[in-house]
């Protein structure tokens, strides 16, 4: 009689373990509970026991990006592909009267119009309806022929104005007395307490902070391209930070299975929070597409991106801050308005995590305007925070003559920051600054000022990864994540060629598309720690697996004795190369799945900020002169990119402390800088001496994302120093040399 096959015993399941994560919905983070599989593998190691990591890598992609060969969605072109525009709306608050695009559809090359599902307008740039035609020239000139009579409604578009007792409502009634535009978000500790603690105290500051509403300003605009013909199948090219956020999304608007939608995104030019799904540009694409059964191309003109993509939440905050003499911080009442348009806005709460605070209460208010609705952007709510915050410092600690420095870690319980700030101090040589704010000799001024900030940046268990090995000795890791120019095609590479013995050139790395392995969008600086250990994960699998084939041959050592080095792989006392190697490996090579290892990622991180500027205080203009920043981040996977992230962070908070603003004209309700022309940046001649330092005292071998937390110390920074230099306390965001000499003349120190 045959033999029986035995009963194979079931596959013992892995353990699971719970843990706390953040997960970013829309750019905000959340801290959720999830399970995962408790896996077991090596750590990354002695930061400075690596041969590529914690190295400066240029980037893979660099060629590709300085050639002009690097493929953007700007760049697709489809047979038969059409363009779109959008026609918007020009009023802060309107309804439609009379819509009529017949004359549009008349036009030769005209072959689609569209409504966008709304009723009522409630900010100036509101999109109304989407031309399809055969040329982008052919699309503007129909938006430009499509009737639209409005009627016009009142507007605020001021938090002053819309603060107002009688303002014109922003959002629509809901149920009995609808919803004001003022409304309550949050509330937390005990007034009495605080109004007790004030009474302890030996000086008391009480002060207003404003920052404005900022733009995004990404080099590509949004937009999509929806390639569908009206099969059973569509592609769908994006500018996007999240890959997978946009099958779900698009299949909807066309009709599709999600599974029947595949993204891609190979390259993009800027997102910093404002490139979350597919959007209403997204889905009027797709809308063109079904119903042309054609390709169709809609990327955003410049004014559409700076009127109706979304900004940075403005902020204005009312605090009253009492101290003693020995600089104890000992009480804080803080009124906070999120200004978010017709959206909630954004700000981090306070006191600021870096600082302790005897007795704080707080509460917190959305105030909506007649704008368009704030969405994430780099550290959402933290530069406002921030700002508000170091200036209260800053304001308390000259108020009893104590160094703003030790101010500041005789109220920072965590002494990572101590030891930051003493560097930072010593490297810009703090001495130097002005002794009394204002002092010195003729009209230009120089003056110091420093800040601290915190983020988060921990990991997440979506990212899965895969790495196969070809019997040429050709390795390939491939997951669905998006590069945002933050270098993820670097390190991905970086980690497997540094576990296999190989070098970057070696590895080719396969992202940006929906049919790899899933992928977290990329929000809340959590990309580098939910992707990373999932690579290490694949990595370590693969080498185990390569070392298990290769045992018989290496004196049967054992797969995780084996050494994978410089091109070689060692064991037994023999060596052979990695081409030999993997010539032992079965036709098809081989293939290993990595998952994310929570014990590879944490979250939290430390920086501060040093700045130097000078003021003329005849023209009220300030020249930056340096700008210094120490942050850590526990393993730095590229040098050159968290050196580039810092400056980068530096970069955008100089523009937001000293240029960036959107003007509106509050009688007509619009913005009246909506282009590269009048919306102001730094530019090359703005740029100071830029100082990013890692901080290598933090021996955390735990992969943290920065990049948020980069942008945050600095504007504070700025600030002070600006007061320190010319003795005028500016606390409405930009700086500009209007607002200094009036508060020159306030203060009486007009040149």
């Amino acid at each position: 009689m045959p033999q029986q096959p035995q009963a194979q015993p079931s596959p013992t399941p892995p353990k699971k373990k719970k843990i706390r994560v953040p997960r970013v919905v829309n750019g905000v983070e959340q801290m959720v509970e999830i399970e995962v599989d408790d896996v077991a593998g090596p750590g990354w190691g002695p930061n400075d026991k690596h041969t590529l990591l914690n190295h400066r890598m240029t980037r893979v992609d660099g060629p590709l990006k300085v050639s002009g060969a690097a493929q953007y969605t700007y760049d697709i072109r489809l047979p038969n592909m059409l363009y779109g525009r959008v026609v918007r709306c020009p009023y802060a608050h309107a309804k439609i009267k009379r819509f009529d695009s017949s004359a549009a559809l008349r036009m030769p090359g005209v072959k689609a119009i569209i409504q966008a599902p709304l009723e009522e307008f409630r900010f100036a740039g509101s999109p109304v309806a989407a031309v399809a035609a055969t040329t982008p020239e052919l699309a503007q000139d129909a938006a430009r022929a499509i009737v639209v009579e409005y009627e016009k409604l009142p507007h605020a578009v001021t938090a002053d104005a819309a603060i107002k007792p009688g303002a014109p409502r922003v959002l629509p009634t809901e149920g009995p007395g609808g919803e004001e535009n003022l409304t309550q978000k949050g509330k937390n500790g005990e007034l009495p307490k605080v109004e007790a603690a004030f009474a302890t105290c030996d000086a008391i500051v009480e002060a207003e902070y404003r920052t404005p509403r900022l733009h995004h300003c990404c080099l590509e605009t949004h937009g999509m391209v929806v390639d569908f013909s009206g099969g059973d199948s569509a592609t769908i090219y994006a500018t996007t930070q999240g890959t997978f956020t946009i099958p779900g999304d698009a299949a909807r608007e066309l009709g599709l299975p999600q599974t029947a939608v595949t993204a891609t995104v190979q390259h993009m030019g800027g997102g910093f929070g404002s490139k979350f799904g597919i959007g209403i540009e997204g889905m009027m694409a797709c809308r063109l597409s079904k119903e042309t059964k054609s390709p169709v191309k809609l990327m955003l003109t410049r004014s559409d991106e700076f009127l109706m993509t979304g900004n940075r939440s403005a902020s204005w905050t009312k605090f009253k801050a009492g101290v003693k003499k020995d600089g104890t911080f000992a009480a804080m009442q803080a009124t906070q308005y999120r200004l978010g348009g017709v959206g909630q806005g954004s700000q981090a709460g306070q006191p600021y995590a870096v600082y302790k605070v005897g007795e704080t209460y707080r509460e917190v208010y959305a105030l909506h305007t007649n704008e368009d609705s704030s969405v994430a952007m780099r550290a959402p709510g933290h530069p406002q925070a921030s700002f508000a915050m170091e200036s209260l410092l800053d304001e308390l600690a000259y108020k009893i003559g104590m160094d703003p420095v030790e101010f500041r870690k005789k109220n920072m319980p965590d002494k990572t920051y101590h030891r930051q700030i003493d560097r930072a101090a010593r490297e810009i040589n703090w001495t130097r600054r002005n002794p009394t704010p204002g002092g010195g000799t003729g009209p230009l001024k120089r003056g110091m000022g420093c800040a601290a900030g915190t983020w988060g940046g921990g990991g997440n268990d979506q990212c899965k990864v895969d790495v196969t090995v070809g019997r040429d000795g050709s390795v390939v890791v491939a997951v669905g994540t998006q590069d945002l120019g933050t270098g993820t095609r670097t390190y991905t590479r970086a980690i497997v060629a540094e576990e296999l013995g190989l070098q970057i050139k070696d590895v080719v790395e396969q992202i940006g598309n929906s049919k790899l392995g899933g992928a977290n969008s990329s929000g809340g600086s959590t990309t580098a720690a939910s992707l990373s250990p999932s690579v290490k994960d694949a990595a370590y699998k693969t080498r185990i697996a390569v070392a298990e084939k290769l045992s018989p041959l290496l004196g049967n050592a054992k797969p995780e004795e084996i050494i994978f080095a410089d091109g070689n792989v060692s064991g037994g006392g023999k060596s052979i190369t990695w081409k030999q190697a993997c010539a032992a490996l079965p036709p098809a090579g081989l293939t290993a799945h990595g998952v994310w290892r929570s014990d590879l990622q944490a979250r939290g991180v430390h920086g501060v900020a040093f700045a130097e500027v000078e003021v003329d205080v005849e023209t009220g203009k300030v020249r930056p002169i340096k700008l210094l920043q120490v942050q850590d981040g526990g393993l730095p996977l590229n040098r050159l990119t968290m050196e580039s992230q810092i400056n980068g962070g530096m970069i955008q908070a100089l523009g937001m402390t000293l240029f960036e603003t959107r003007v509106m004209d509050a009688d007509l309700g619009i913005q009246l800088n909506p282009s590269f022309m009048d919306y102001k940046l730094p530019g090359s001649l703005e740029m100071p001496e830029l100082v990013p330092l890692i901080d290598d005292e933090d021996k955390r071998e735990v992969v943290i994302g920065i990049a948020e937390a980069a942008i945050i110390p600095a504007i504070g920074a700025i600030g002070n120093a600006v007061f320190n230099a010319c003795g005028a306390r500016i606390r409405d965001l930009p700086m500009t040399p209007d607002k200094i000499l009036m508060a020159l003349a306030k203060e009486g120190r007009s040149a």
